[in-house]
């Protein structure tokens, strides 16, 4: 597993305990900012400020036959990508994003999955404002190959929103 810099922890933490808390029913509620095609912008109050990310799910996902949690991307206002597969990934394995002709590895954990890099991070939000399709392929822990498209129609006007609603 790659080592990560303490800030990049620190960032992964915060995005993990954002998704948490979006996702515990006695937490408060991620509030809907709006949405832009395929692309949900949402806030979120907490302790320490507000928080914002744009979430979508699949438009496609294989195999079709393997049954899954919620698989959703995400993208925070300090451009920092996630993907939730919607099972726990192989040990010590790596997932695939690819961005139209753009290509960057991802490191997993559980059943999540991040860049390495606040580079990476900004270097994937850009490839897909411009892009149009976006994949991601993992392994599952039980060696099941999937493959999750997304479209990217509405991700540049929900990265506007959410860049405007925490500043």
């Amino acid at each position: 597993m790659t080592t990560l810099p303490k800030l990049q922890l620190k960032s992964l933490a915060a995005l993990a305990g954002l998704i948490a808390l979006s996702t515990t029913a006695l937490a408060q509620e991620p509030q809907s900012i709006g949405t832009f095609g395929k692309w949900t912008a949402y806030s979120l109050k907490g302790n320490s400020g507000t928080e914002c990310y744009i979430a979508s799910k699949p438009i496609d996902t294989e195999p079709k036959n393997v049954r899954r949690d919620p698989v959703h991307f995400l993208v925070t206002h300090k451009s920092m990508v996630n993907t939730i597969i919607g099972y726990n990934f192989k040990k010590d394995s790596t997932a695939a994003l690819t961005i139209d002709s753009s290509a960057f590895t991802m490191i997993t954990d559980g059943d999540g999955a991040w860049l390495d890099t606040t580079q990476k991070d900004r270097q994937a939000v850009l490839a897909m404002k411009r892009g149009n399709k976006m994949i991601v392929r993992g392994t599952s822990w039980r060696g099941t190959k999937t493959k999750d498209t997304y479209s990217l129609d509405g991700v540049t006007a929900a990265m506007k929103a959410i860049a405007d609603a925490c500043k």
